[in-house]
């Protein structure tokens, strides 16, 4: 009986290693080699976990790592002693440390040529990290100190879909064509939170998603978002933007889908795309909205029935306007999709 339970107890493990793409023997080694400040689960062979251990020091990583978790420790220094058998990491959580940029030692993450997520959320880091691995995608460095962004630090990622530099130091000279130059591929940048009052400079063509809450940004130079043919979800929420900096067809893009300008300083509502879902314009200072200021098309050419040329409006938020309900019938009339408002 003895004999038959280890049986079935490797064949458990075998049948787990498959199902982990990791060998057997591998398994065991993957096993024997786990710090003993961490925890690396049997049914996740791939995963090294070491979160919140008051960890000062990287312990040695198994060889065979894909996956690990080091965030909520007290750990300053990235060093290459430490993770030097870890060249097959996929996904590293640093978030919650006390890494400083000079803690982050030449050649650390360069060597990581597997890795796809990298985090390091709530640090101390006062620059983008240079010698970042070409196969990197998801790059989150949010509620660190950076004011710097060195020049070149992103060529040969191009891979690189996200990058969240949010809750830094971040200012207008910081954020140009050359620090970003690289980011061929990039969909989402989160720059909220920072210390622009422009709008950022050199964002490729790509990018998707644009996050810019929470800066100190008053105007939009006329013909901006030409450079930006893909942007479908646009936040400019709490910034200094008034209604003289905003030149009125400046969100006249086919792409976008969602545009947030609340908690701005907005007297007027701009001219609102036919391809437009989602549009938040609370706490302005709008009096008024009228169906010709904002339509994108005449009322009268909409006729009775929808087409392809009426306007995709669904949710609107007016709610912190100066604005007394009714909204005006011309507004309702051209907007026929709208499913919510909000004033």
């Amino acid at each position: 009986m003895e004999l038959l339970l280890k049986l079935l107890s490797i064949w458990c493990l075998i049948g787990l290693t498959v199902s982990q793409d990791i060998t057997y023997e591998e398994h065991i080694a993957q096993i024997q080699a786990c710090p003993k400040e961490c925890r690396c689960p049997t049914n996740f062979p791939r995963a090294v976990y070491c979160d919140n251990k008051n960890l000062k020091n990287i312990p040695k990583i198994p060889p065979y790592t894909w996956y690990l978790y080091l965030q909520s420790n007290m750990i300053e220094v990235l060093s290459a002693d430490a993770l030097q058998n870890a060249t097959q990491l996929r996904w590293l959580n640093l978030n919650r440390n006390k890494i400083t940029s000079e803690g982050v030692k030449e050649g650390v993450l360069s060597a990581m040529t597997h890795l796809v997520h990298l985090y390091m959320d709530d640090n101390l880091l006062s620059s983008v990290p240079s010698q970042l691995p070409a196969s990197l995608e998801h790059l989150r460095l949010s509620r660190n100190r950076i004011s710097k962004i060195p020049a070149g630090v992103f060529v040969g990622l191009d891979k690189l879909t996200l990058l969240d530099l949010q809750g830094n130091k971040l200012m207008d000279d910081a954020v140009t064509e050359v620090s970003l130059k690289g980011l061929n591929n990039l969909v989402q940048i989160n720059l909220a939170k920072n210390q622009l009052s422009t709008m950022p400079l050199g964002l490729p063509p790509s990018t998707t998603q644009l996050f810019l809450d929470g800066n100190n940004i008053e105007k939009i130079p006329p013909g901006y978002f030409k450079g930006l043919p893909k942007v479908a979800f646009l936040r400019l929420n709490h910034n200094k933007l008034a209604s003289s900096g905003v030149p009125k067809n400046v969100f006249n893009i086919s792409s976008i889908l969602d545009l947030q300008l609340s908690h701005n300083q907005l007297t007027d509502v701009p001219l609102i795309p036919s391809g437009l879902e989602h549009l938040h314009l609370d706490h302005n200072k709008i009096k008024t909205v009228s169906g010709s200021g904002v339509c994108p098309v005449s009322v009268e050419d909409l006729g009775d029935s929808l087409n392809e040329s009426a306007p995709r409006l669904r949710y609107l938020r007016l709610d912190g306007n100066e604005i007394q309900p009714p909204i005006p019938r011309d507004v309702i009339m051209c907007f026929r999709l709208l499913r919510s408002i909000v004033i």
